[in-house]
C-alpha cells in the first residue's frame, strides 16, 4: 500500500528492463520525486515503463549535502523513491547515510524488493547458499587485494565478490595465487543482459577461459567463490552458458552473415535477429 511521508527504496533491473516489478512501477509513478544515482542512466528505464516522475540525482558525491533537502521534502507529507543504476539500492551503492538520517528523524523507509546481482549470481552458481558473505569490490591494487583475500580464503562459507572489467584478469590471478587454483568458482558476467555469460569451474579454469577470450573481459562481473571446505569434484565440468561473440567470429571466417546468424542462433540459444545484428557489428569492427 502506498503511503505519504515515506522514502521507498526501489530495486531496479540489473540488465533486462522488463525485470522491473509491477509494484515498483506503481510506486515510481506515484511518488513526488525519484532520487537516482545517475539520472542519465535511469531516465531511459523510467520512460520505457511510462514513468514521468520528477527525477533528481543523488550519488556518493552529493548524498551528504542533499540529505536535509530530502528529509525536509518528506516531512511536508510528500513521498520519494531512491533508485540506483542497477539492482537494489545500498548494496555497494550510495544511500545508507540518507536511510540512517530518515530513521533518526522518524521518517518512514520502506523497501520495494527486486533484482540484485548478488542473489542472481548465487541462484545459478551451484555452490552452497545456506550461508554466504557478500564482500563487495576488492582493492584496486594487487598487493592490497591479496592481503584482503587472505583472511577470506579460510572462511567456511561461500563468498560473493564484485569486479570491474578492467581488473577482472588481475583479480582472478590474485584469487588463484591467494586462495588456490582448485577452489570452485562461478563467474557471472552481464547477468540478464543480451550477452550474459556464466562460467563454472575451478578458479584456474575460469581464469584460463577469461584470459583466452577478450569478450569475457567485458561487462560487469559477479564472482561466487566456494568455501575452503567445498570439494572440487562436486562441481560440474567447465561450461559456458553463452559465448556468442567467439562463435560468430569463428563462423564469419567461413560463412556469409545470414548463415552465421542461423548457426549461431542454434548453437547459442539466441534469436536469429540477435545473432545477425551482432554479426554485422563484429564484421564492421
Amino acid at each position: 500500500m502506498f503511503s505519504e511521508r515515506t522514502l521507498y527504496i526501489v530495486a531496479t533491473p540489473i540488465g533486462n528492463r522488463d525485470d522491473l516489478s509491477a509494484r515498483a512501477i506503481e510506486i515510481l509513478q506515484q511518488v513526488d520525486r525519484i532520487y537516482a544515482e545517475d539520472t542519465r542512466h535511469s531516465l531511459p528505464l523510467l520512460r520505457h515503463h511510462g514513468i514521468d516522475t520528477r527525477t533528481l540525482a543523488l550519488h556518493e558525491h552529493n548524498e551528504e549535502s542533499r540529505i536535509r533537502m530530502v528529509i525536509d521534502h518528506l516531512q511536508t507529507g510528500a513521498s520519494a523513491a531512491l533508485i540506483t543504476d542497477a539492482g537494489t539500492p545500498l548494496i555497494s551503492d550510495p544511500g545508507f547515510r540518507l536511510v540512517r538520517a530518515c530513521q533518526r528523524e522518524a521518517v518512514r523507509v520502506s523497501p520495494v524488493p527486486g533484482p540484485c546481482a548478488v542473489t542472481a549470481a548465487l541462484s545459478v552458481c551451484g555452490l552452497p547458499t545456506d550461508r554466504f558473505q557478500f564482500v563487495g569490490f576488492p582493492p584496486a591494487r594487487s598487493g592490497a587485494r591479496k592481503s584482503w583475500l587472505q583472511p577470506l580464503s579460510q572462511l567456511a562459507h561461500t563468498l560473493v565478490i564484485y569486479e570491474s572489467p578492467h581488473r577482472i584478469v588481475e583479480c582472478l590471478t590474485d584469487i588463484a595465487e591467494t586462495v588456490g587454483g582448485m577452489r570452485p568458482m562461478t563467474l557471472a558476467r552481464e547477468l540478464t543482459k543480451r550477452f550474459e555469460t556464466v562460467l563454472h569451474g575451478t578458479v584456474a579454469e575460469v581464469l584460463e577461459a577469461v584470459q583466452a577470450d577478450a569478450n569475457q573481459q567485458r561487462g560487469e562481473f559477479v564472482l561466487v567463490l566456494g568455501s575452503v571446505s567445498t570439494i572440487p569434484d562436486e562441481m560440474p565440468e567447465m561450461s559456458v552458458t553463452v559465448d556468442l561473440d567467439k562463435t560468430i567470429l569463428v563462423l564469419l571466417k567461413h560463412l556469409p552473415v545470414k548463415s552465421v546468424a542461423r548457426c549461431t542462433a542454434e548453437l547459442c540459444g539466441v534469436t536469429r535477429k540477435q545473432a545477425y545484428d551482432r554479426a554485422l557489428e563484429l564484421q564492421r569492427r
